[in-house]
């Protein structure tokens, strides 16, 4: 079923008796997602574009790159680099404005711009009796009612359909320019990336690559930007050499590369992707001794391949929200793909399925919980 319009979509959801795994690009793994599929590809379109007011609106099913290339024409971007996760998890497609906005998609960025859910204005979609709801606004100046745009952003399907959601983009930057740090164990480089990250110089990407690399980034005006990248040598002195590279094309696939996580593609073994406070990073990679990691959002955030199977979320020493982002059918099944809710927050997320979709039709078994 690939609906064409908003109203298409809520009269089908209206009538609808069994589940449905909903689907936007196709690009993200959903071997849990049970029913007959709901493609919202058909929802295509940017219906509104203001660069002078930093918004854009489009349908659920526009694809990132057409809403990039317009962005782009205009020397704007959406701040928060959405990943492609086609390569590191084997899908085709391309992924859209709804799918990234129900799984909030967010790349490094994230620990200076902020998320997906915060530049997003407003939703409209469809409930799960066909209702069509609309919350939050078109242009920055006509944004009310917050909740469910961060509501529907995370939840990845389970509550709605989107049909269309309205960001606030950001003008693009002249320069950026990528400081390295090299042979600094887990805990040095999260050290050195909160060190740069606490100081006053602007850091919007710290992270350290498969090869054990700390990178940071600095993005702005060229005057500025090789202002600070003097600055922060002299903060990280302590930690090491510290090596600049000036070339754009280079930083542009250095800080993609992180974003898609690109050194995963051929790894053996199962792919998690672990939240942590930063300082609690170390303890989990020393815990799970991965054959391959990445440390972004300054140690925030881990990417790990360990071996077939292995329970990463039994052997983890800290408090952290750990997802199987690929893996074997049986072990997503076994491990469960999402990270277990606590019991008073299940409670809740079951509540809201239970308000938003009675019927239960939204991509059932895919999640627990929201994310």
């Amino acid at each position: 079923m690939k609906p064409t319009s908003e109203q298409e979509l809520s009269e089908l959801i209206a009538k609808a008796t069994a589940p449905f795994h909903i689907k936007g690009g196709g690009t993200r793994l959903s071997a849990l997602a049970t029913g007959n599929t709901l493609d919202t590809s058909g929802l295509t379109g940017i219906t509104l574009y203001e660069p002078g007011a930093l918004t854009l609106v489009a349908q659920a099913g526009t694809h990132i790159t057409e809403i990039e290339r317009a962005l782009a024409a205009e020397n704007q971007r959406l701040a928060f680099e959405p990943a492609d996760l086609r390569d590191v998890l084997g899908t085709q497609g391309e992924s859209t404005l709804g799918g990234v906005a129900a799984s909030n998609a967010s790349g490094p960025r994230r620990i200076s711009a902020g998320a997906c859910r915060d530049f997003m204005l407003g939703v409209r979609f469809v409930d799960g009796l066909g209702g069509i709801v609309k919350n939050g606004g078109r242009v920055m100046k006509n944004v009310t009612g917050y909740d469910l745009v961060k509501l529907m952003s995370g939840a990845h399907g389970t509550l709605g359909v989107l049909s269309e959601v309205s960001m606030k983009v950001l003008p693009n930057v002249e320069m950026q320019l990528c400081l390295r740090l090299e042979g600094l164990d887990p805990a040095g480089a999260v050290a050195a990336m909160s060190a740069a990250l606490g100081s006053p110089f602007e850091v919007s990407g710290a992270a350290q690559d498969a090869d054990g690399i700390v990178l940071l980034r600095l993005e702005g005006f060229e005057t500025s930007v090789r202002y600070r990248a003097a600055q922060l040598t002299d903060v990280l002195a302590n930690f090491g050499n510290v090596q600049t590279e000036d070339d754009q094309d280079m930083c542009t696939k250095i800080w993609r590369d992180i974003r898609d996580a690109r050194r995963f593609k051929d790894t053996q073994g199962d792919l998690w992707r672990i939240s942590v406070k930063p300082r609690d990073a170390p303890s989990i990679l020393e815990a799970l001794s991965p054959s391959q990691a990445q440390l972004d959002w300054g140690g925030g955030l881990i990417w790990l391949a360990v071996p077939k199977g292995t329970d990463v979320r039994a052997k983890m020493t800290v408090t952290g929200h750990a997802t199987l982002m690929r893996a074997s059918s049986d072990t997503m099944q076994t491990l469960v793909r999402f990270h277990p809710e606590p019991t008073p927050i299940a409670k809740i997320s079951a509540d809201l399925r239970a308000r938003f979709d009675p019927k239960g039709l939204f991509n059932s078994g895919l999640m627990g919980g929201l994310s």
